[in-house]
């Protein structure tokens, strides 16, 4: 079993909370829109790490982590991306793809929406952790954390840091 924080949309802002949230995770995943090198750099010393750049992200952190991040967590097919749309609406530029891969769990950030939604349509677990920064329009800042045991996607928990 494998225990994971996922965060998203800090836009270079890092709460101290997020490292009491996340001490017992055994990754951390960022999915788009650091900011700042520092927030990668701080979470990977933290914890092991993965992430992929968002578009509000530079040359610096593009060179480092990749649009899409691709990859198997104990028997779980992921796919991570920062622009990616939700069930019914996902993102043009990827629609085609991922109907056609049909990874077990597709997660995204840019909206600073939290949501957890299954997509039935390609048995698909959807993750957005939402915002933890505090540049955007949304009123409370979040994260998830969640385990992934085989094939199973459990104990999912919204957490709210604070507001904004």
């Amino acid at each position: 079993m494998i225990r994971i924080g996922l965060i998203s949309d800090t836009h270079s802002y890092l709460d101290d909370a997020v490292f009491e949230h996340f001490k017992n995770c055994d990754e951390i995943w960022h999915a788009g829109d650091f900011g700042s090198i520092d927030v990668a750099e701080a979470l990977a010393a933290f914890k092991p790490f993965k992430g992929v750049y968002g578009n509000i992200d530079g040359k610096e952190i593009r060179s480092v982590y990749p649009e899409h991040l691709k990859f198997k967590c104990e028997e779980v097919n992921v796919w991570m991306t920062h622009i990616g749309g939700y069930p019914g609406k996902y993102d043009p530029k990827i629609r085609g793809e991922i109907l056609l891969e049909k990874p077990d769990l597709f997660i995204c950030g840019h909206s600073h929406i939290l949501k957890v939604m299954f997509d039935e349509n390609i048995s698909c677990l959807h993750l957005n952790p939402g915002a933890a920064g505090k540049y955007g329009w949304h009123k409370v800042r979040t994260l998830l954390r969640f385990h992934i045991s085989g094939q199973k996607i459990l104990n999912m928990e919204a957490i709210e840091l604070a507001k904004r």
